[in-house]
């Protein structure tokens, strides 16, 4: 808003993972500066391909095997959702930021953001499981000032957003079938 930003830069040894590890993405978010890499190590003794087809970065990591890595550049601000086209319990959420201010809440829901100058900011919320429509809801205006220490309490309705994904295709995964052969290690 009124408030000039420096955009933040990620350094090499900065670069986050999202480890493909007993069927999930470990952890399941993850924060990056526009710009900056995120690294996709399989460590599960089988084929992953590694997916995202929405607002932010859209890619497609193909299928790679077990101790073998993927990296991907998120070039603009966004919020990119992460499957496996293979397994579809697997996700998690990549945010691309062109700002140093953010904060993930705690076990109790609790934020807290160091370090903010005084100044207009434009506060957005994010969680997996709410509609985007309602997120966008929250979002608003902020001043923050020498004496403004807190922004107040924030209220969200869950849904199912993540839980109906398709395929990279636009379809409906495929059953498990632990013992396919597509599954095993070459």
């Amino acid at each position: 808003m009124g408030t000039r930003i420096a955009p933040p830069q990620q350094l090499p040894r900065e670069i986050p993972q999202l480890v493909q590890k007993n069927k999930s993405f470990q952890p399941g978010l993850v924060v990056i500066p526009v710009g900056g890499k995120v690294e996709f190590p399989n460590r599960d003794p089988f084929f992953h391909n590694v997916f995202s087809l929405y607002e932010g970065k859209r890619f497609d990591l193909g299928l790679y095997e077990s101790g073998t890595t993927r990296f991907v550049q998120f070039d603009k601000p966004g919020i990119s959702f992460i499957f496996c086209n293979i397994h579809a319990e697997m996700n998690a959420v990549v945010i691309a930021l062109s700002t140093p201010y953010y904060g993930i809440s705690d076990a109790r829901g609790e934020v807290s953001i160091e370090n903010v100058p005084p100044g207009r900011y434009q506060l957005e919320i994010f969680h997996p499981a709410v509609a985007p429509d309602a997120l966008r809801a929250v979002a608003r205006e902020v001043t923050v000032g020498p004496e403004q220490n807190t922004l107040g309490n924030y209220s969200l309705s869950e849904t199912d957003v993540v839980a109906a994904h398709k395929n990279k295709y636009g379809r409906d995964y495929d059953p498990p079938q632990p013992d396919s052969p597509a599954y095993a290690r070459p």
